[in-house]
């Protein structure tokens, strides 16, 4: 409770310092406040002051912040109702973004973190992070667990009002980013460009980074076409981190969020050859942790500018201007940490129902949760994972194998798959003997569960590379007896169904500012190739890919 009261004593002492609010919204919110704990409403001096010490008349401390007063919290002070309303954290939460953890190590924080800590005490921040501290302590050449003094001095510098802020994604539209893109990078790359579509006469700009022969692949994961090979065995050794402070801000931020961090291996590409019904290529393995702390910081930094209103340029932007200073740095894979992921637009065979209309195809749709290492908040399809091994690395390199498993942990709720859980000791958590129901029933049979991959691109952003692809489920027996079983893992913050049929709604989603642009990236593509091959299930827009 310490916590939330350390929030309204902040924000209230800001308020009223500032003068910003007025004596009648203050008088509302102390008369719900008060009327919640059985105290009296008035706005008196002695009352604020009570209010702002977190206690009753009695010196009893408040109890815990209910709905009614997160939402007047939210409506006055422009505070985000769903962290007003989650519990408070006793560590700095688990170890993982993209999979598996250690031991965890837990370590009480403390209810306000308004003091200091003293140096060396790492007792007073908490979580499984230690192989980022360890990995940002030899990286920077500095002294075992100094990483660990410094986020937490970090944490207790910024305070709660920053903490808060924290855990909150930038409110910067998808469009924008597009925008500080374009004016970042020139367009000096031959028969490259950034992926623009025209959905129904609305024409939209992403920072996907390709060219035609990587678009409308219509390759079918299978594997005979889906041919990426493993050809090194062996992480490439991290350059040296001259830039170790954002690192330090990346690893608060994720203490106050409660992102997901771990050292699981991932894939970097080496090099990409892709084109209309093959996937081939090679690549190798990297520490998740090196692409954490180093390019994945690229993300903030961007739209941090981009809130301010200020313009990406070289000078403007130092860790773009060190990691992908040009588009030709974005395309030199194997002189860079490229690391990337596989998603994919899912469309399941409904049967026609007197409510909802004729047999059609759901299309899913997620909202990110703050718990992701990237596009929190944001709209994405559904499944959408790092491309990483889950036991053998040289036969999950195969796109098809991390759709698989990604659709078996974010919608069909198999733990044993999700990377960020303590379940390394099951040799093969895909055996067909340990697959949910769903998944053992698209299984079955040849042609079920149908996989094309759609598009590849490079999310200029991040440098990442991304496979979008279309699952489809032709057959509409699985939603009779499984579509009450569909429910999104902790990834999601909300899980939306949309109709193949319903043009309209599916033009405005696609128009929607909240997309993440790899996400959009594969929506569109999806309903391109959806539209060729659906049939009567579909009713699309017309969505036309502009010339790059």
């Amino acid at each position: 409770m310490g916590w939330l009261v350390s929030v309204y004593r902040t924000v209230l002492e800001q308020k009223i310092k500032e003068r910003r609010q007025s004596v009648e919204e203050f008088a509302e919110f102390v008369e719900t406040f008060a009327r919640e704990h059985g105290e009296p409403g008035t706005l008196s001096t002695r009352n604020l002051q009570r209010l702002l010490s977190g206690h009753r008349a009695d010196g009893a401390p408040l109890g815990p912040v209910r709905t009614v007063t997160a939402r007047l919290l939210e409506r006055i002070f422009g505070l985000d109702i769903d962290v007003l309303l989650s519990p408070p954290r006793d560590a700095l939460g688990t170890a993982d973004i993209a999979g598996g953890t250690a031991s965890p190590r837990t370590v009480h924080v403390p209810e306000t973190v308004m003091t200091r800590p003293a140096p060396g005490n790492f007792g007073a921040v908490a979580a499984d992070l230690s192989a980022a501290f360890d990995w940002l302590d030899t990286q920077a050449r500095w002294t075992p667990q100094t990483t660990q003094i410094r986020v937490t001095e970090r944490l207790a510098e910024l305070g709660v009002r920053t903490a808060i802020a924290g855990r909150l994604p930038a409110r910067v539209g998808r469009g924008a980013l597009a925008e500080a893109m374009a004016a970042y990078y020139d367009r000096s790359v031959p028969g490259h460009g950034f992926y623009r579509t025209r959905i129904d006469g609305h024409g939209i700009d992403t920072t996907v980074f390709t060219r035609p022969s990587w678009l409308d692949l219509r390759c079918p994961l299978t594997p005979s076409t889906d041919l990426l090979r493993l050809d090194a065995v062996m992480p490439g050794a991290a350059r040296e981190h001259d830039a170790p402070y954002y690192a330090v801000d990346r690893l608060a931020e994720a203490v106050t969020a409660g992102v997901r961090v771990s050292d699981r291996p991932v894939y970097r590409l080496l090099s990409a050859d892709v084109e209309p019904a093959r996937i081939g290529g090679s690549v190798g393995l990297a520490s998740f942790v090196e692409y954490a702390l180093t390019l994945d910081l690229l993300e903030s930094e961007l739209s941090d500018a981009v809130s301010r209103s200020v313009t990406p340029c070289h000078g403007s932007q130092p860790l773009r201007d060190r990691y992908l200073p040009s588009l030709a740095a974005v395309l030199d894979l194997d002189s860079r940490l490229c690391v990337g992921g596989a998603l994919a637009l899912c469309a399941i065979a409904r049967p026609a129902d007197p409510f909802r209309g004729p047999a059609d195809y759901a299309l899913l749709v997620q909202e990110r949760s703050t718990q992701v290492v990237n596009a929190a908040r944001r709209l994405a399809v559904i499944p959408k994972g790092f491309h990483q091994p889950l036991r053998d690395y040289r036969a999950d390199t195969r796109i098809g194998a991390t759709l698989r498993r990604e659709l078996e942990e974010e919608l069909f709720g198999h733990s044993e798959v999700d990377s960020t859980e303590d379940g390394n000791r099951v040799a093969d958590p895909m055996h067909p003997n340990r697959l949910s129901a769903p998944m053992h029933w698209l299984s079955e049979e040849p042609g079920r569960l149908r996989m094309e991959c759609t598009g590849f691109g490079l999310n200029t952003i991040s440098g990442n590379y991304e496979f979008a692809s279309l699952l489809m489920i032709d057959d509409e027996r699985f939603w009779t007896r499984f579509g009450g079983d569909i429910e999104a893992n902790w990834e999601s913050r909300s899980l939306r169904q949309y109709s193949s049929l319903d043009r309209d709604l599916v033009t405005v989603l696609a128009a929607d500012e909240s997309w993440s642009n790899e996400g959009l990236f594969a929506f569109a593509q999806g309903l391109r190739r959806l539209r060729e091959i659906g049939g009567e299930r579909v009713d699309l827009p017309q969505i036309d890919v502009l010339p790059v």
